[in-house]
Protein backbone atom coordinates (compact mmCIF):
# COMPACT_ATOMS: atom_id res chain seq x y z
CA UNK A 1 0.00 0.00 0.00
CA UNK A 2 2.95 2.44 0.69
CA UNK A 3 4.27 2.06 -2.49
CA UNK A 4 1.28 2.66 -4.38
CA UNK A 5 0.64 5.58 -2.36
CA UNK A 6 4.12 7.08 -3.77
CA UNK A 7 3.06 6.43 -6.75
CA UNK A 8 0.25 8.15 -6.39
CA UNK A 9 2.17 11.08 -4.93
CA UNK A 10 4.17 10.99 -7.75
CA UNK A 11 1.51 11.35 -10.33
CA UNK A 12 -0.64 13.28 -8.50
CA UNK A 13 2.65 16.31 -7.72
CA UNK A 14 2.87 16.13 -11.79
CA UNK A 15 -0.59 16.21 -12.83
CA UNK A 16 -0.92 19.11 -9.92
CA UNK A 17 2.05 21.14 -11.97
CA UNK A 18 0.40 20.71 -15.00
CA UNK A 19 -3.50 21.67 -14.28
CA UNK A 20 -1.40 24.99 -12.15
CA UNK A 21 0.80 26.07 -14.62
CA UNK A 22 -1.86 25.79 -17.49
CA UNK A 23 -5.08 27.73 -15.68
CA UNK A 24 -1.79 30.24 -14.68
CA UNK A 25 -1.06 30.63 -18.19
CA UNK A 26 -3.46 29.24 -20.96
CA UNK A 27 -7.23 30.00 -18.96
CA UNK A 28 -5.51 33.60 -17.46
CA UNK A 29 -6.42 31.74 -13.86
CA UNK A 30 -3.57 33.11 -12.16
CA UNK A 31 -5.19 32.52 -8.45
CA UNK A 32 -6.84 28.96 -9.52
CA UNK A 33 -3.24 27.86 -11.22
CA UNK A 34 -1.77 29.00 -7.58
CA UNK A 35 -4.22 27.28 -5.43
CA UNK A 36 -3.59 24.18 -7.91
CA UNK A 37 0.21 24.69 -7.10
CA UNK A 38 -0.32 24.78 -3.09
CA UNK A 39 -1.93 21.70 -2.93
CA UNK A 40 0.94 19.66 -4.26
CA UNK A 41 2.58 19.49 -0.27
CA UNK A 42 -0.68 17.88 0.31
CA UNK A 43 0.37 14.61 -1.62
CA UNK A 44 3.46 14.49 0.95
CA UNK A 45 1.17 15.13 3.93
CA UNK A 46 -1.16 12.87 3.29
CA UNK A 47 1.92 10.24 2.52
CA UNK A 48 3.16 11.28 5.85
CA UNK A 49 0.25 10.47 7.85
CA UNK A 50 -0.23 6.77 5.75
CA UNK A 51 3.04 6.23 6.81
CA UNK A 52 2.49 6.82 10.31
CA UNK A 53 -0.96 5.13 10.55
CA UNK A 54 0.49 1.81 9.22
CA UNK A 55 3.31 1.83 11.81
CA UNK A 56 1.13 2.39 14.14
CA UNK A 57 -1.13 -0.55 13.66
CA UNK A 58 1.42 -2.73 13.89
CA UNK A 59 3.59 -3.18 10.58
CA UNK A 60 7.19 -3.74 10.76
CA UNK A 61 9.97 -1.03 9.80
CA UNK A 62 11.02 -1.76 5.87
CA UNK A 63 12.37 -0.11 3.01
CA UNK A 64 8.73 0.97 1.98
CA UNK A 65 8.32 2.93 5.19
CA UNK A 66 12.23 4.48 4.33
CA UNK A 67 11.51 5.20 0.78
CA UNK A 68 8.33 7.04 2.20
CA UNK A 69 11.00 9.61 3.74
CA UNK A 70 13.29 9.45 1.32
CA UNK A 71 10.24 10.80 -1.46
CA UNK A 72 9.44 13.24 1.62
CA UNK A 73 12.58 14.80 1.94
CA UNK A 74 13.88 15.12 -1.59
CA UNK A 75 10.21 16.59 -2.53
CA UNK A 76 11.13 19.04 0.09
CA UNK A 77 15.24 19.82 -0.97
CA UNK A 78 14.64 20.03 -4.32
CA UNK A 79 10.82 20.04 -5.06
CA UNK A 80 10.55 23.97 -5.53
CA UNK A 81 13.57 23.88 -7.70
CA UNK A 82 11.79 21.63 -10.18
CA UNK A 83 8.58 24.04 -9.91
CA UNK A 84 10.42 27.22 -10.36
CA UNK A 85 12.67 25.96 -13.23
CA UNK A 86 8.91 24.75 -14.84
CA UNK A 87 7.15 27.99 -14.56
CA UNK A 88 9.29 29.90 -16.01
CA UNK A 89 9.49 27.72 -19.28
CA UNK A 90 5.68 27.73 -19.19
CA UNK A 91 5.63 32.00 -18.37
CA UNK A 92 7.87 31.97 -21.60
CA UNK A 93 6.31 29.56 -24.16
CA UNK A 94 2.85 30.51 -22.98
CA UNK A 95 2.59 33.36 -21.43
CA UNK A 96 5.06 35.51 -23.52
CA UNK A 97 7.27 35.82 -20.49
CA UNK A 98 10.82 36.80 -21.11
CA UNK A 99 13.09 33.51 -21.70
CA UNK A 100 14.04 31.94 -18.14
CA UNK A 101 17.24 32.34 -17.17
CA UNK A 102 19.65 29.79 -17.62
CA UNK A 103 22.14 28.73 -14.82
CA UNK A 104 25.57 29.23 -15.06
CA UNK A 105 27.89 27.07 -16.72
CA UNK A 106 31.22 28.35 -16.69
CA UNK A 107 33.94 29.40 -13.64
CA UNK A 108 32.64 30.24 -10.01
CA UNK A 109 29.32 31.05 -11.09
CA UNK A 110 28.69 27.37 -11.84
CA UNK A 111 30.68 26.28 -8.63
CA UNK A 112 27.78 28.24 -7.32
CA UNK A 113 25.11 27.04 -8.72
CA UNK A 114 26.38 23.79 -7.98
CA UNK A 115 26.79 24.15 -4.62
CA UNK A 116 23.21 25.63 -3.95
CA UNK A 117 22.02 22.42 -5.44
CA UNK A 118 23.87 20.41 -3.30
CA UNK A 119 22.40 22.15 0.26
CA UNK A 120 19.01 21.19 -1.81
CA UNK A 121 20.30 17.76 -1.31
CA UNK A 122 21.36 18.66 2.46
CA UNK A 123 18.00 19.07 3.58
CA UNK A 124 16.20 16.25 1.68
CA UNK A 125 18.80 13.97 3.60
CA UNK A 126 17.96 15.91 6.75
CA UNK A 127 14.38 15.84 6.47
CA UNK A 128 14.31 12.12 5.25
CA UNK A 129 16.56 11.15 8.63
CA UNK A 130 14.62 13.14 10.94
CA UNK A 131 11.10 11.44 9.73
CA UNK A 132 13.25 7.98 9.59
CA UNK A 133 14.29 8.51 13.82
CA UNK A 134 11.33 9.69 14.39
CA UNK A 135 9.94 6.26 12.74
CA UNK A 136 12.78 4.57 15.12
CA UNK A 137 11.83 5.88 18.28
CA UNK A 138 7.63 5.66 17.76
CA UNK A 139 8.79 1.44 16.96
CA UNK A 140 10.47 1.11 19.69
CA UNK A 141 12.07 -2.13 20.44
CA UNK A 142 9.71 -3.72 19.41
CA UNK A 143 10.41 -4.10 15.70
CA UNK A 144 13.46 -4.17 13.34
CA UNK A 145 14.77 -0.83 12.61
CA UNK A 146 17.56 -2.00 10.54
CA UNK A 147 15.96 -0.93 6.79
CA UNK A 148 15.41 2.65 8.52
CA UNK A 149 18.80 2.94 9.24
CA UNK A 150 19.75 1.59 5.91
CA UNK A 151 17.83 4.52 4.12
CA UNK A 152 18.92 7.07 6.41
CA UNK A 153 22.40 6.22 5.43
CA UNK A 154 22.20 5.74 2.06
CA UNK A 155 20.75 9.45 1.37
CA UNK A 156 23.95 10.82 3.34
CA UNK A 157 26.14 8.81 1.10
CA UNK A 158 24.48 10.12 -1.81
CA UNK A 159 25.12 13.52 -0.26
CA UNK A 160 28.44 12.90 0.21
CA UNK A 161 28.69 12.09 -3.63
CA UNK A 162 26.48 14.97 -4.39
CA UNK A 163 29.35 17.13 -2.58
CA UNK A 164 32.45 15.85 -4.09
CA UNK A 165 30.80 16.77 -7.11
CA UNK A 166 29.88 20.04 -6.74
CA UNK A 167 33.36 20.81 -5.38
CA UNK A 168 34.89 19.31 -7.75
CA UNK A 169 33.53 22.21 -10.00
CA UNK A 170 34.76 24.75 -7.39
CA UNK A 171 38.17 23.36 -7.51
CA UNK A 172 38.62 22.97 -11.26
CA UNK A 173 36.18 25.86 -12.83
CA UNK A 174 35.14 25.14 -16.10
CA UNK A 175 36.13 27.86 -18.70
CA UNK A 176 34.66 29.54 -20.97
CA UNK A 177 35.90 28.78 -23.79
CA UNK A 178 37.49 32.08 -25.63
CA UNK A 179 35.57 33.42 -29.23
CA UNK A 180 37.87 33.91 -31.80
CA UNK A 181 36.90 37.32 -33.38
CA UNK A 182 36.77 37.59 -37.27
CA UNK A 183 39.78 39.22 -39.11
CA UNK A 184 38.87 41.87 -40.91
CA UNK A 185 40.63 42.43 -44.39
CA UNK A 186 41.09 45.67 -45.80
CA UNK A 187 40.86 46.19 -49.65
CA UNK A 188 44.54 46.87 -51.21
CA UNK A 189 45.38 50.16 -52.28
CA UNK A 190 42.25 52.08 -50.10
CA UNK A 191 43.49 53.25 -46.72
CA UNK A 192 46.60 51.33 -46.42
CA UNK A 193 49.23 53.62 -47.84
CA UNK A 194 50.37 51.34 -50.59
CA UNK A 195 49.84 52.11 -54.07
CA UNK A 196 47.58 49.85 -56.38
CA UNK A 197 48.77 47.28 -59.05
CA UNK A 198 45.39 47.57 -61.02
CA UNK A 199 44.46 50.44 -63.15
CA UNK A 200 42.21 52.54 -61.73
CA UNK A 201 38.86 53.67 -64.04
CA UNK A 202 40.31 57.86 -64.34
CA UNK A 203 44.14 58.21 -64.88
CA UNK A 204 43.78 61.22 -61.94
CA UNK A 205 43.57 58.28 -59.44
CA UNK A 206 46.57 56.06 -60.58
CA UNK A 207 49.85 56.93 -59.95
CA UNK A 208 52.05 58.75 -62.29
CA UNK A 209 54.61 56.00 -62.56
CA UNK A 210 51.70 53.39 -63.67
CA UNK A 211 49.91 56.44 -66.74
CA UNK A 212 53.02 57.10 -67.68
CA UNK A 213 52.99 60.69 -66.04
CA UNK A 214 55.37 63.98 -67.99
CA UNK A 215 59.01 63.35 -67.73
CA UNK A 216 61.21 66.14 -65.66
CA UNK A 217 62.54 67.03 -69.55
CA UNK A 218 58.78 67.58 -70.72
CA UNK A 219 57.75 69.53 -67.91
CA UNK A 220 60.77 72.51 -68.71
CA UNK A 221 59.98 72.72 -72.60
Amino acid sequence: MIVTLIVVCEVGFWVLLAAGLAARYLLRMPRTGLALLLCEPLLEVLLLVVTTIDLKNGADPSWRHGLAAVYIGYTVGHGHRTVKWLDGHAAHRLGGGPPPVKPPRYGMARARHEGAVWLGSVTAAAVASGLLLLASWYVGDTGDTSSLRMWMYGAWRAVGIHGLIALSYAIWPKKEPVKKEPVKKEPVGKGTGKDSAVPARDPQDVPDLLVGGPRKDEEQV
